[in-house]
């Protein structure tokens, strides 16, 4: 079966979403901002895995689209836990490294997938 990189980094990175909204309310006690970043960051993945399964391109270009809009809702997320010293820069650094390269798979995803349509219509 051929690897599917953003589906694997995607998962994994909801997984890192969700052991930080643990880490968020055992530990900082925090229980807003933690469940918006939660809900944002493991969307993600869930918008890639329905993606797998659109029913045309254009369905794919837009359950794609809307990876990208939760990601962007994400790092906002992660930047205002940052600034609100709920996490730490270097924290931030890590998970925000991850971030932005799901970010930058899911734009090219779109962008090739645009071409490709483009190119048969």
């Amino acid at each position: 079966m051929k690897e599917n990189v953003i589906k694997d980094k995607s998962l994994l990175f909801a997984i890192r979403i969700v052991k930080l909204f643990k880490h968020l309310t055992e530990t900082k006690k925090e229980f807003i901002l933690s469940k918006q970043v939660l809900r944002s960051g493991t969307s993600v993945g869930a918008m890639v895995r329905e993606a797998e399964h659109a029913e045309s391109t254009v369905d794919f270009i837009h359950k794609m689209a809307i990876a990208q809009k939760e990601m962007n809702e994400t790092l906002y997320w992660l930047e205002l836990l940052t600034k609100t010293d709920y996490l730490s820069q270097e924290q931030f650094d890590n998970i925000n490294n991850d971030a932005l390269e799901i970010i930058k798979l899911i734009t090219s995803i779109i962008k090739t997938a645009k071409s490709n349509h483009n190119k048969i219509n």
